[in-house]
């Protein structure tokens, strides 16, 4: 069987806010047995611009990115606002050739849990206690790329329980640029999940999403709660799970070229 040649698009949140993230990205695409890399040319995927308006932008930065990864097997992102951007967006935004570029690039984009679920049925080497994580599907994931088991499983797997929330398909209020231009309303929605996830009894909320992640970390400091938050990747990679682990470890744990 060839080895699938993978790239990772780490995202912007993942480079600058936490890097562990796409360390943990890379090393669980080699656990599963990809060969991969991480194109040193990554820009933003052109969202902002594109939910602002800025379509011109938006098309460049579209363009920029399909010739850089087009030519691997399959491009992966621990992101599913990211992905839907490329799989769903990226051929409404572009014409002609492009569109067909788009859409045939489209094909070979996946988001991480859904890659490793549904296409390399990975087998997590971790394996949890009996504590339970609440989860929590972002809106664009769920919405857009229908990523809602996937994530579950990978989890059941590492023997990590989750404990689902009440209302789990709400926005946690973060909606990228939603959460500048309505804070008052973003901060209530990040109040109600926070709250919801206190009920379920458990220390942790886990996500597939970054941007869910630290605008709802964010607002617990601010309110004094102890929930830690962390990304699956992080928690499919860590070799103790029992989560008190504190603020997450950025040092990276090997090449990542």
């Amino acid at each position: 069987m060839t080895t699938p040649k993978v790239a990772l698009y780490v995202t912007c949140l993942a480079d600058l806010m936490r890097p562990s993230v796409a360390q943990a990205s890379l090393e669980l695409l080699r656990a599963a047995g990809c060969d991969v890399t991480v194109p040193a040319e990554q820009s933003c995927c052109g969202q902002p611009s594109y939910n602002n308006g800025d379509y011109a932008g938006a098309v460049r930065i579209a363009k920029q990115l399909i010739q850089r990864f087009e030519s691997f097997d399959y491009v992966v992102l621990p992101s599913g606002s990211c992905a839907g951007m490329l799989i769903k967006h990226y051929p409404r935004l572009l014409e002609g050739e492009w569109r067909d570029r788009a859409e045939q690039f489209a094909k070979r984009v996946y988001e991480l849990t859904t890659f490793l679920f549904s296409i390399c049925d990975y087998e997590p080497a971790v394996q949890g206690s009996a504590t339970a994580v609440a989860y929590h599907d972002s809106c664009a994931g769920l919405r857009e790329l229908n990523i809602k088991e996937q994530p579950r499983e990978l989890l059941t797997r590492a023997n990590i329980p989750v404990a689902e929330l009440s209302q789990g398909s709400v926005c946690c209020g973060f909606g990228g640029t939603f959460c500048a231009k309505m804070p008052a309303i973003s901060g209530d929605m990040a109040d109600r999940k926070i709250e919801d996830v206190e009920k379920t009894g458990g220390s942790t909320l886990v996500a597939g999403d970054l941007g869910c992640l630290l605008a709802l970390e964010g607002r617990a400091r601010r309110k004094g709660s102890s929930l830690r938050f962390r990304h699956v990747a992080e928690v499919l990679l860590d070799e103790n799970p029992g989560f008190s682990l504190g603020a997450p470890d950025d040092t990276p744990r090997g090449n990542n070229r």
